[in-house]
């Protein structure tokens, strides 16, 4: 573990996933990052969330690329064993049974409506960017399109906002089990 201690814990995982605001992203998270990537890590503004071993898992990221690209992704999943978990969630055939449940379940449909409008506030914080505008992102507000987006979102702010991110993290596996998904700086 690194010198990074978690300040709260994502209740929905027994005490075992860090939940952290960090308002900045040093050198040493921008490294990690792109080992996690295989690439430079793009419009960060700040680690969202970090997994138990201390590295980030989330990035929380700029609206506007560097070269002016809209990107609607504000809470950008990094850690490769983190989303290769929900890829296989979404390839178990969730995503569609998610949606479903929303066209005929009005409570449900008015939690991820207002997950959506979080979602957005979020964003708006770190800018406005008028392609974007009303636009979430992961299928947000109507329809399920997205699970890393949504898991990311609900480890990003924690449980309760995002319902159907909350859903699809406690069905994850133990991605972090193994320990860090790629060597530290110092390793």
């Amino acid at each position: 573990m690194t010198g990074r201690a978690p300040t709260a814990t994502w209740a929905g995982k027994d005490d075992v996933v860090s939940r952290r605001r960090v308002e900045t992203v040093d050198d040493e998270d921008l490294a990690a990052v792109r080992r996690q990537l295989g690439r430079v890590p793009r419009g960060v503004a700040a680690v969202a969330h970090r997994c138990r071993c201390g590295l980030p898992d989330v990035l929380r990221t700029k609206p506007r690329l560097p070269d002016g690209t809209p990107f609607p992704t504000t809470f950008y999943a990094t850690c490769p064993r983190l989303t290769g978990a929900i890829s296989t969630l979404e390839t178990s055939g969730m995503m569609r049974e998610m949606t479903e449940r929303l066209e005929g379940d009005p409570a449900l449909a008015d939690a991820y409506a207002t997950a959506h409008q979080d979602y957005l506030r979020r964003r708006l914080e770190l800018g406005q960017v008028d392609e974007l505008e009303g636009i979430s992102a992961g299928g947000m507000p109507t329809r399920v399109k997205c699970l890393h987006v949504l898991v990311g979102h609900s480890l990003a702010v924690g449980p309760g906002v995002n319902p159907l991110g909350d859903e699809a993290l406690a069905a994850l596996g133990e991605w972090w089990a193994a320990g860090p998904c790629v060597p530290r700086g110092d390793e």
